[in-house]
């Protein structure tokens, strides 16, 4: 059952959800605006979000039950490490249809993204904004050496099954696929909102240890690291990184304390 929603507003989206008997929607806990009486809400920690159909004959008993324990725990174990919100809200229309309503942290834009179980989707952190209950939610550790580099790039959000996916960034979004640029695109790491599977994903280091590495470095105020996508598929970035704006509003309430150099030699105001 495709997902009804409807993306609101300019500066500061919302998704209006409207839910058919029985159709459950979740979202992170912090994303939840308004809903109708006839929705009920339920807070669970971890859990296995679109996955909660799938407990059928598989185990029973104690057996089955500390399975599902552990998986559980593990789930929060891996959402704690990630820095992610360790609850979900499932929201379920009672008696008729019901309306939800979603929104993300920052001013920028949503997207509605629908899977058909043949492509996962990947997201940076805190993009995730409501889902169907058949989509499930899981975490994704880049890893080694192209996560650390990368800052941002270490931990990402990961979509699979079938339904609606609503993702949430900062600025207005722009779709590129990389195929259309030589196969290869290069984008600085806090820009980066959401890309397809089959997209390769990467962190590469800005020039060499040379004088013009460390001018890029030192006065580009993209830090040492680009993030690389190659392949054909989707990609989504945003005009606004969460770095910039934080940047902007100290400098407005004069705790600026970056100056002309930028880059990896920016300080901020503890």
């Amino acid at each position: 059952m495709t997902l009804q929603q409807e993306i609101v507003g300019n500066a500061m989206q919302m998704a209006v959800v409207n839910l058919s008997p029985g159709q459950t929607v979740y979202c992170e806990a912090g994303k939840f605006l308004f809903k109708t009486t006839n929705v009920t809400m339920e807070t669970r920690l971890g859990g296995s979000p679109g996955g909660g159909q799938q407990q059928g004959g598989g185990g029973s008993g104690g057996g089955g039950m500390l399975r599902q324990a552990m998986g559980t725990a593990m789930q929060v174990g891996q959402r704690a490490l990630a820095g992610e919100s360790l609850a979900f809200q499932y929201f379920t229309s009672q008696g008729g249809e019901g309306t939800v309503g979603f929104a993300g942290v920052l001013p920028g834009e949503m997207r509605a993204l629908e899977l058909d179980g043949t492509r996962a989707w990947f997201a940076e952190k805190d993009a995730f904004v409501a889902a169907e209950s058949t989509v499930q939610f899981g975490i994704a550790f880049q890893g080694g050496r192209t996560g650390m580099s990368g800052g941002e790039g270490f931990v990402l959000e990961k979509f699979t099954g079938h339904g609606t996916v609503i993702i949430a960034g900062a600025g207005n979004f722009i779709d590129l696929n990389p195929a259309d640029f030589g196969g290869r695109i290069e984008v600085d790491t806090g820009c980066l909102v959401a890309f397809e599977e089959g997209i390769q994903y990467g962190v590469q280091r800005i020039g060499g240890l040379n004088r013009q590495g460390l001018m890029n470095a030192v006065f580009g105020g993209e830090g040492l690291s680009l993030a690389t996508l190659e392949g054909n598929g989707r990609v989504i970035l945003q005009s606004l990184t969460i770095e910039s704006l934080a940047n902007a509003l100290k400098k407005a309430q004069g705790g600026d304390k970056q100056g002309p150099t930028g880059g990896m030699f920016s300080t901020h105001a503890g």
